[in-house]
């Protein structure tokens, strides 16, 4: 891994193998304390107007690019990087605690949802200690949990920027564990929400999947928008 490089006000850590990156966090059982967070077109663009999440990008021990615009942003700046999906990293990295025994903390998602990722990976040897849905959450009651579990690995899955928000407290309140925002990995995870098939992961179209899939996502979309010109005009 090389030093990290900005692409626009968010400072991005390239990597040139999953493998790499699985590494940086889990090695020999050792899990580093922080924060990861997957950065995308989309959240470059949020950050300049969100001082909570640009706060919460700048404090974290880990951002990846997962985004293939922010990968080739960094590549135009010289530096060799690939794509780090976040569904794929959290679950590389839930299979390497398997081997350690490391206790993970699982936040987000409906309640069904939650149980079913919990039963996987109970299956799969996964230490999970707590267990929470997105919609049961009381935060006391979080903050209290991390200190009698005492998680190594926290995942959250609630989606940019609340999920990127929640760590940064949770962080403030208990800072010994490593958090994970992983969005809809859950939902991935589970089987009820498929990933973009493997021709459009090959072509770096899954946003235009996910759009046609889901056109309630037209209104985000406008950031990939800005962002495109931003780059072209050299301002990333």
């Amino acid at each position: 891994m090389t030093s990290e490089v900005r692409v626009g006000d968010v400072p991005v850590q390239p990597f040139r193998s999953m493998e790499e990156a699985i590494a940086y966090v889990l090695n020999d059982g050792h899990v580093i304390s922080g924060s990861a967070i997957a950065i995308n077109p989309e959240k470059v663009m949020l950050a300049k107007e969100d001082q909570e999440l640009r706060t919460a990008i700048e404090r974290a021990t880990l951002r990846y690019a997962d985004g293939i615009g922010v990968v080739r942003t960094i590549r135009r700046k010289g530096i060799e990087n690939i794509r780090i999906p976040g569904c794929e990293l959290w679950q590389a990295l839930m299979h390497r605690s398997a081997r350690f025994s490391t206790p993970v903390m699982l936040l987000g998602a409906r309640p069904e949802i939650n149980e079913k990722v919990v039963s996987s990976l109970r299956a799969l040897g996964v230490n999970v200690v707590y267990a929470c849905d997105g919609y049961s959450l009381n935060e006391n009651e979080l903050f209290k949990a991390l200190r009698e579990t005492q998680p190594r690995i926290v995942s959250v899955a609630m989606g940019s920027p609340k999920q990127e928000k929640l760590i940064h407290r949770m962080q403030e309140a208990y800072p010994i564990a490593f958090y994970q925002g992983v969005g809809g990995s859950f939902d991935v995870y589970a089987g009820v929400v498929k990933r973009a098939p493997n021709w459009a992961c090959r072509l770096h179209i899954e946003w235009l999947y996910r759009l046609l899939s889901q056109p309630r996502r037209i209104l985000r979309q406008r950031n990939l928008v800005k962002y495109l010109l931003a780059d072209m005009r050299g301002k990333l």
